[in-house]
């Protein structure tokens, strides 16, 4: 068990929408030393830059957030770009980490590396059971590498590297930016922007029968923290609520609670992802003792309030 008053921990990608809250939860934890790098200061791409982090931070835990991140349709236009920069991140910066000493590396994966028609609710032992769903295949696979890198250091080397698989993340400070953001912040976006405009209808992505599962940020952070003090395995861990909704039920709870009253149209020659997603989260309670506490109601409508003042400023600027 980590002693937090005496760890220097680097969390990569920590300015980030998840990330912040990891800092949070470690300094609220007692941990004096969360390094935070910039995207400006340090191209974790690059292999130099990351060895020039890790030589100038000398951690003693290094939490890999750092990703490169958007929704279906961004996975779909930039394909390579999101499997080349996820790859070179991750395997990066755990050899390097290996490399310099680091006493635990903590990577972090994702529900898209699951096989496309994997039974719900998703268990661990089935992570190698068929191919990702195509159009974040890509990601996932890039993301997957890690948990084979992960394994194949603790055989050969002894490296202290374990791999969670958080779901869909939601939450204060999500990503808005219609271009890359996921399915809550762009549904969330979509029905402010249609009340405040007087729509009379909004249009979602796909048919509205896939399902998904979410996990409140503060949820995933506390998940994360507990796994880096007390878990210390080599097979992978979900970190889930343990919820499924479909992306219509979704579309119709946002749009009662921004206070949208018209149509709903599913423009189903959009893809919809993945058919279903559901996490078994057993290991995560017997292992370190992590289950979700937010009730989905709840932490839907404290992202909404927390995105709302942020509407209203930048329409505020677009009227200037």
């Amino acid at each position: 068990m980590l002693s937090w008053s005496n760890t220097r921990v680097l969390v990569t990608g920590g300015a980030g929408f998840l990330g912040s809250h990891v800092v949070g939860a470690l300094r609220r934890r007692g941990c004096r030393e969360v390094i935070v790098p910039r995207s400006h200061d340090y191209n974790l791409v690059n292999d130099s830059d990351v060895c020039r982090l890790l030589r100038e931070t000398h951690p003693d835990v290094v939490v890999h957030l750092a990703a490169r991140v958007g929704g279906i349709g961004a996975n779909r236009d930039q394909p390579a770009v999101f499997f080349y920069d996820n790859l070179m991140m991750g395997a990066q910066m755990m050899h390097e980490s290996w490399r310099a000493g680091v006493a635990k590396f903590v990577a972090i994966g994702t529900v898209c590396a699951y096989p496309k028609h994997t039974a719900t609710p998703f268990r661990e032992e089935t992570l190698w059971d068929g191919y990702p769903e195509e159009t974040n295949a890509p990601y996932g696979l890039a993301k997957k590498m890690l948990l084979v890198q992960a394994q194949a250091y603790r055989q050969q080397y002894g490296f202290n590297a374990i791999y969670l698989l958080p779901v869909n993340l939601y939450g204060p400070g999500d990503n808005f930016d219609p271009v890359n953001s996921h399915v809550i912040p762009a549904l969330i976006k979509k029905f402010v922007e249609a009340k405040r405009r007087g729509l009379s209808e909004v249009e979602v992505w796909g048919t509205g029968r896939a399902t998904r599962e979410f996990l409140y940020v503060q949820d995933a952070a506390e998940g994360i923290v507990l796994a880096t003090q007390n878990y210390d395995g080599d097979e992978p861990v979900n970190l889930g609520s343990g919820m499924e909704i479909s992306i219509g039920q979704l579309a119709q709870l946002i749009a009662q609670i921004t206070g949208f009253e018209g149509r709903i149209i599913f423009d189903a020659s959009k893809p919809d992802g993945q058919p279903r997603r559901r996490l078994d989260t057993e290991r995560a309670a017997a292992w370190f003792g992590f289950r979700a506490s937010t009730p989905f109601d709840q932490g839907l409508r404290e992202t909404i309030q927390w995105y709302l003042p942020l509407e209203q400023q930048d329409q505020q600027i677009a009227n200037v």
